[in-house]
Formats: structure tokens, sequence, C-alpha cells
């Protein structure tokens, strides 16, 4: 089982394997298809982001409401497959890894390859218990989104598989 913990072990994620079982520690940004269309819209009128994607990991995740005495709600993956579409704008912007779950195109595998980026899978159905590895939950931008808005997520031992590596290897 592979550790990792960012943004120290930065250069480690490029050196996973499809397959690989780890648990991260470190920053996730969440986001799904409306702040994926946000960005994506903002990075083609020129104009500056609300986050520095350089090096960062996006989590398809929207969290639910937080439950009294919690950090957050239930916060398992969404479909990856719906981001495809945005996801080269982002990677040039330096996205280095995404979270989700299921499979991805040949086009976004290729990018993933092209940009030596990685994707990650979470354990889908398991929302309520990936919560108890989030140690913080900060609102980034668009709001106006509500559970769909972007979250910083700072999370300890977050159990994760590497579905496709930065070679382009996928486990699909």
């Amino acid at each position: 089982m592979n550790v990792i913990k960012m943004p120290q072990d930065k250069s480690r994620i490029k050196k996973l394997k499809a397959g690989d079982q780890l648990l991260f520690s470190g920053i996730f940004y969440t986001a799904r298809d409306q702040a994926h269309r946000k960005l994506v819209k903002a990075i083609k009128t020129k104009k500056k982001l609300p986050i520095d994607l350089d090096g960062k990991v996006i989590y398809y995740c929207g969290p639910t409401e937080t439950p009294p005495g919690k950090i957050i709600g239930s916060c398992g993956p969404t479909t990856s497959s719906r981001m495809d579409f945005f996801i080269e704008p982002l990677l040039k912007k330096g996205l280095l890894a995404m979270v989700g779950k299921g499979a991805r195109s040949q086009t976004v595998k290729l990018l993933i390859k092209k940009y030596k980026a990685v994707y990650l899978l979470a354990p889908s159905g398991c929302g309520a218990m990936l919560s108890e590895f989030v140690l913080s939950k900060k609102l980034i931008c668009f709001p106006e989104l509500g559970p769909e808005a972007v979250y910083q997520l700072e999370v300890k031992n977050f159990p994760l598989i590497v579905g496709v590596d930065a070679k382009g290897k996928s486990i699909y």
C-alpha cells in the first residue's frame, strides 16, 4: 500500500502504476459538472481562476449537507466520465490528479498520458465512510452551486486506487 502525502510526494504520484492502492493525505478540491463548466469558461476567457490548478487534485464530489457535529456530510465520488469534456484545459493548467469513479474515455487516457497526470478511483457507495477521512472543509468558490461548489478538503489516509497512470495505462 502506497502512502502519499501532498505536496511532499507530488513527484511520486507520477510514478504510480494502474492498480496501485494508496492512502492519500493532503488537499482535494471538489468539483463536479457545473464547477468544471465555470472553470473552463474562465480559462477560455482568460479570467483569473479562483484556484491555482498547478499540482492540485480535483475530487469529483458534491458533498451532502453537513450533519451537526460533523466536518462534512457524505462525500462519495461521482461518475468521472461526465467531466471528460472539460478535462484538457484543466490539465493544461497543471492539474496533477483527478479522483472519481468509473472508466475514462480513450481521449482522456491519452490526455492523462500527454500531461503526465493520474486518475484515481475512490470507493463508490461509501460516501458516509469516506467522510471519516476528511479533516477540514472550506468553501473556495461558486457558492451559488450549493453542494457542487468548489470546496477544499483536507484528508488523511483517504483510500484510493490508481485507475489510469501517467503512462496512460488503465485498470479498465
